[in-house]
């Protein structure tokens, strides 16, 4: 070992050796990076991994839910287990029922958007440094494992890098720069700034990863050369293009059908985590094949995502081999993977059209609707249009085929109000009628609890 790796033998840098050296690392990502994409991460060059973020008090309290949280394999090191928490005895206690099946716990000081917001957590804990400084030392001194940060920048490079060092001091041991205000979300994302990751580098003397800007092989080498980080983690470029690491573009239908045999390889997988996987990886292909994408957002089981892939497929093949790259505004045909950009925020007149359905006069004298529910009544009958003002006769006439639409009427229980089983005897609905049946030991057709029926019933006492 050499004499300055001694020298840090107590420092974060003794963590990152024994994770490995990790350059590559897989975001904590929430309800994406689970044990299946972690494990199709790690076959392409993935060297480090987190969990998905998970919540502190509901891991304490929810075994299940940590059972879930939990579920790995021996291939599946080194691993962090990430959590938001604003208390610091509930972060320790989820942290120690986590430490044994871990190489390290990460505290989530990133988050931006409105949950963490409501939630008082992540990015929104950066303005209370003495609850995030007790959190942070709490656990550094009562667990068996390091604990790490994953940060947000502020709006200057000096307050950013007084609030690394304060994280430093209070013992955390690896220190993730999200290059981004939390102001910087959504269609306002923008770019990273990598200035404030090499001033944070420069600054303090723990391993520091980047977070950012990583679309590209090319850009992990470049980030590291321009911020001289330890390692670059990346979130989005992994979920469009799983085999980035790997400096491979692979084709989107192949790494989706792949990634569906680690689905079944290391269960349990949601469907919802699949289903938005696939969306992730295809988002360029069903966009220019909208088919597909409805019988992905109607699938309801693996097999059915998989016939979606395979029939997805089969389209691409035909286009590839009429050498048709399908949309110029791609930089790669549209069936291999390859990032997806935001699109830019609308203009401000833009705006001021989508307002006007709002602002219209003849709204102030519709009372049995809401104006959302009336403007998507107006899409629904492909009557609404930019900048579209409207009287009150289109109101009268889109309310009115609504109404005509509307083909079923309710008959409401006799005892409580709700709408009634359409053959129920009692005129009850299912809850009303339950309870009765159980009180005179009979059923009816509608909602059959007994052998001997309720009509039967009444025809005998006929």
């Amino acid at each position: 070992m050499k004499e300055e790796e001694i020298a840090s033998e107590h420092t974060g840098f003794r963590l990152w050796r024994e994770l490995g050296r990790p350059k590559m690392i897989v975001a904590p990502m929430v309800d994406q990076s689970e044990l299946a994409w972690r494990m199709l991460s790690r076959k392409y060059g993935a060297q480090l991994c987190y969990t998905p973020m998970l919540h502190a008090s509901v891991f304490i309290r929810n075994e299940q839910y940590r059972k879930d949280a939990l579920t790995s394999c021996n291939e599946d090191r080194p691993l962090i287990v990430q959590f938001c928490a604003n208390d610091p005895e509930i972060l320790l206690k989820a942290s120690v029922l986590a430490q044994d099946h871990c190489d390290a716990v990460d505290l989530n000081l990133g988050c931006p958007q409105a949950i963490a917001r409501r939630g008082h957590y992540g990015a929104f804990l950066q303005d209370d440094w003495d609850l995030i400084s007790k959190m942070v030392s709490l656990c550094h001194k009562n667990l068996s494992i390091p604990i790490t940060c994953k940060i947000r920048i502020f709006l200057t490079v000096e307050k950013t890098v007084r609030y690394a060092k304060m994280l430093e001091n209070a013992g955390c041991q690896i220190l993730t720069v999200h290059g981004r205000a939390r102001e910087q979300k959504g269609p306002r994302t923008g770019l990273a700034d990598w200035k404030y990751v090499k001033a944070i580098k420069n600054a303090i003397k723990i391993p520091v990863f980047s977070n950012g800007n990583i679309q590209y092989f090319d850009d992990v080498e470049r980030c590291i050369k321009e911020t001289g980080v330890e390692g670059v983690m990346v979130a989005e470029g992994n979920l469009h293009n799983p085999a980035l690491f790997d400096n491979k573009i692979p084709n989107v239908c192949d790494i989706s059908l792949e990634y569906l045999d680690f689905v079944d390889k290391y269960p349990p997988c949601p469907l919802s985590y699949a289903r938005g996987h696939i969306f992730k990886i295809c988002v360029h292909s069903l966009q220019k094949h909208t088919e597909i994408r409805d019988k992905l957002g109607n699938s309801k089981s693996i097999y059915d995502i998989r016939t979606a892939i395979l029939e997805l497929q089969d389209i691409c093949k035909e286009k590839c081999q009429k050498g048709d790259s399908s949309n110029d505004m791609l930089p790669l045909p549209h069936w291999v993977c390859q990032p997806y950009v935001r699109p830019a925020i609308r203009h401000e007149t833009e705006k001021a059209q989508k307002r006007s359905f709002e602002s219209s006069d003849a709204l102030k004298n519709v009372t049995e609707i809401s104006k959302k529910k009336l403007k998507k009544l107006f899409k629904k009958h492909g009557q609404l249009v930019n900048g579209m003002t409207p009287t009150q006769e289109q109101i009268e006439s889109v309310l009115k085929m609504e109404k005509a639409r509307t083909k079923l009427v309710y008959e409401k229980c006799s005892k409580c109000g709700n709408p009634r089983g359409e053959r129920c005897v009692f005129l009850y609905c299912k809850s009303c009628c339950k309870k009765r049946t159980k009180e005179i030991s009979l059923s009816c057709p509608r909602h059959q609890n007994n052998k001997t029926t309720a009509t039967e019933f009444i025809l005998q006492k006929e």
